[in-house]
């Protein structure tokens, strides 16, 4: 114990019937471990860092009847490697990393007695796995027999189960799991989904797994340019599904997206885009998918013409500016990308402040033609991320159906690439790292080079 053993020793004696190996620094059971100690009865291997069991690491231990391997690092184990250990009445694997039960995993423990297989990581598990234990299936041909079968003790307890759909037939075994097979702790509590953690499986009952099947209150969509637009699907799945967006065409900036359950089996997910543009009309596709598989609906967006009697042509006036409904603008945040506008008006506009609707104009400062973004009331803020790196672009802010006046334009250029930004760290990095290596240079060297001598200067 506590001894710095990295591998099984290879000189133990051949009538050894139990070795203890705790607490050191075994990492693996590499194959035919214990070849020479076929009388092996008992091995104890816990609290070592054991990762890794070889299929054939128990072969030639035909009489092992107890094996623990408490407290390791286990993610997997070969199950099949007990074949070469049919006597085994204890297997102890508690404290572990272990995932998943394979259905096969207990078919090779005919003559278990005791298994523990708590305080892992299982979420999910089959009633199948149980149902072809040997153990299990001889419990249940002795039902109402007279024939002595050996109780069986099963320790599940502290794994952090996933009580959906999945983990239904398990539920419904452990629920029906009766002497001779025995639950150390009958208790088995629910880790998620968040609705159902922290309660028993006596007090869930499981539906029957589904197929995602999405559905949209409206697929055909039509808003004014500058308005705010949710698009809506409800997807009705078990287990819970993945839920995301698609673009049909090529996608312009990023939009908001949530996804929210409102019932047991069914979700709601959302698709905000601020200020619809032209460029935003299209075709958007909701998709769920879960282990059974997936689904997706269709919403068709449509952007006509704004609130406006007639969109503005550039930069042509909308309607007479009215006197004293100015904006200040100024630019709030600068990336290689883009900008965030920001504006306050300086002065009474045509509508109260918490009615004023407004305009921005975005384009190159060269170019004829420039977009028009309408924003709503009670906004006074705008990011535009799509920019060219390096450009030089004009952007003005102003109040609806009104030209831009005098200071209400800001022309800005946008950063240079990201990757010329990378080169630039990196140079000065080394720059950086040249002048600390020069600095660590002994005194001893600059008087030699001072020396001038040739084959010491080199």
């Amino acid at each position: 114990m506590s001894a710095l053993l990295r591998q099984i020793p290879t000189n133990i004696p051949q009538d050894m019937r139990k070795i203890r190996i705790e607490n050191s620094h075994l990492t693996e059971l590499p194959r035919g471990s214990f070849e020479n100690i076929s009388a092996l009865e008992y091995l104890w291997l816990n609290f070592n860092n054991i990762t890794v069991m070889h299929i054939k690491s128990l072969e030639y231990l035909p009489a092992l009847k107890e094996l623990r391997l408490q407290g390791n690092k286990l993610s997997s184990v070969p199950w099949t490697a007990f074949q070469d250990t049919p006597a085994l009445k204890i297997l102890d694997l508690k404290h572990n990393r272990l995932d998943v039960l394979p259905e096969h995993a207990l078919r090779y423990l005919p003559n278990l007695t005791y298994l523990d297989l708590s305080s892992n990581q299982l979420t999910v598990i089959s009633r199948d796995v149980f149902y072809n234990w040997p153990v299990y299936q001889r419990s249940q041909r002795a039902e109402g027999q007279i024939e002595a079968i050996s109780n069986a003790v099963l320790a599940l307890h502290d794994n952090p189960w996933i009580c959906d759909c999945r983990l239904r037939g398990f539920v419904q075994f452990i629920k029906s799991v009766g002497p001779p097979v025995i639950l150390m702790n009958s208790y088995l509590t629910c880790s998620s989904p968040k609705f159902r953690a922290g309660k028993f499986f006596h007090e869930v009952e499981l539906n029957s797994c589904m197929k995602p099947l999405t559905s949209a209150p409206d697929t055909n969509l039509t808003v004014p340019v500058g308005l705010n637009v949710t698009l809506t699907c409800f997807v009705q799945a078990s287990p819970s599904p993945a839920v995301w967006w698609t673009y049909a065409l090529k996608l312009l900036r990023a939009f908001n997206v949530s996804t929210e359950p409102i019932s047991e089996e069914t979700v709601r997910s959302e698709l905000l885009i601020p200020a619809a543009r032209r460029a935003d009309a299209g075709t958007y596709t909701c998709t769920a998918a879960n282990f059974l598989g997936n689904t997706s609906v269709a919403i068709t967006l449509q952007v006509g013409t704004p609130w406006a009697s007639t969109p503005p042509p550039g930069w042509a006036p909308m309607a007479p500016a009215e006197p004293g409904a100015h904006v200040e603008v100024r630019i709030a945040k600068q990336t290689v990308y883009g900008i965030t506008l920001e504006w306050f008006a300086v002065a009474a506009a045509a509508a109260e402040p918490g009615e004023t609707w407004y305009t921005l104009l975005v384009g190159r400062y060269d170019a004829a033609q420039k977009d028009a973004i309408y924003i709503g009331p009670g906004v006074n803020t705008y990011s535009v991320t799509d920019l060219l790196p390096a450009t030089k672009y004009e952007v003005c802010v102003a109040v609806r159906n009104q030209a831009p006046r005098k200071g209400q334009c800001v022309v800005f250029v946008t950063g240079s690439d990201v990757s010329q930004l990378e080169q630039r760290e990196k140079l000065i990095h080394i720059v950086v790292i040249v002048c600390a290596m020069v600095l660590a240079v002994p005194a001893g060297m600059y008087a030699c080079t001072a020396e001038a001598r040739p084959g010491c200067l080199a």
